[in-house]
């Protein structure tokens, strides 16, 4: 599996740096966010060090729509997903990106902004 030395979340996934699991399959993992924007704010990555969405979506065959279904899934488990949720990719500097390794924002539990930023 790919890793980038010094990145925050393959830290996170080699099991260097605690996280508060939520959960966990072959090819992502799912884990609170340690400053939360909402009720619900689980962070879904893949295992593999890939940058952004874009990256993924290129390199990895099959692996956004399985941090997509992840999504759904976390929605689901955290009670959200029949009142609402949202589910953000930031990427690159200007678009919000503060780690660069691919991830998956799910915010729920409370009625979230009509627009971002």
């Amino acid at each position: 599996m790919a890793t980038e030395p010094g990145c925050l979340f393959c830290r996170i996934v080699a099991g260097e740096i605690p996280a508060t699991i939520v959960r966990e399959t072959d090819r992502t993992l799912a884990f609170r966010d340690i400053s939360p924007q909402a009720p619900v704010h689980v962070l879904v990555i893949p295992k593999v060090h890939l940058a952004d969405v874009g990256s993924v979506a290129v390199e990895g065959p099959g692996l956004l729509s399985a941090l997509l279904e992840e999504c759904v899934v976390v929605a689901v488990e955290e009670g959200v997903a029949d009142s609402g949720y949202r589910v953000v990719f930031n990427s690159g500097p200007q678009g919000g990106q503060a780690v660069h390794h691919c991830h998956a924002h799910v915010l729920g539990g409370r009625q979230l902004a009509d627009q971002l930023g």
